[in-house]
This record gives structure tokens, sequence and C-alpha cells, in this order.
């Protein structure tokens, strides 16, 4: 997952505000995207709005720690 959200933050890039993506994606395109369940993919977005990585506001996520998020995505 995060390494999804790191891709759409490339392919889209970010609003004004720096770090909210420039797309809007429900939890199943993003569980898809992911190779995810549906489940398993909002467990996923929120541990890492829990542990303050991100922030999500409906459809938008706003991504709080870019390194951390890609630390994940190396490591798993």
């Amino acid at each position: 997952m995060a390494e999804t959200i790191l891709a759409l933050k490339a392919n889209y890039g970010i609003e004004n505000d720096g770090k909210t993506l420039n797309v809007i994606m429900n939890r199943y395109d993003l569980a898809s995207l992911s190779n995810m369940s549906t489940s398993n993919a909002i467990r996923t977005l929120s541990s890492f709005a829990t542990e303050g990585l991100i922030e999500i506001s409906g459809r938008k996520i706003r991504i709080l720690s870019e390194e951390y998020l890609a630390k994940i995505s190396r490591l798993g």
C-alpha cells in the first residue's frame, strides 16, 4: 500500500498544499492497485493514519511522512 501511495504521487502529483494526492480514489481501487483485499487495504490505510503517516479525508489522501512510506515500501 505504501508503494501504491507513492506511485500515485509520482503519477498524479500533489495539490497546492504540497501533501494531498491530486487524485481521488475509493478504497476498492486502492486495494486493487495494491493487490490486496478491500478489507486488508482499509486496515492498512487506517494503520498508516494511526501512525501519522497519512491523513484520510473521504477519498483524499494527504501524505504526512513520505520518508517513512518510502521505507515501508522498500522493506515491506
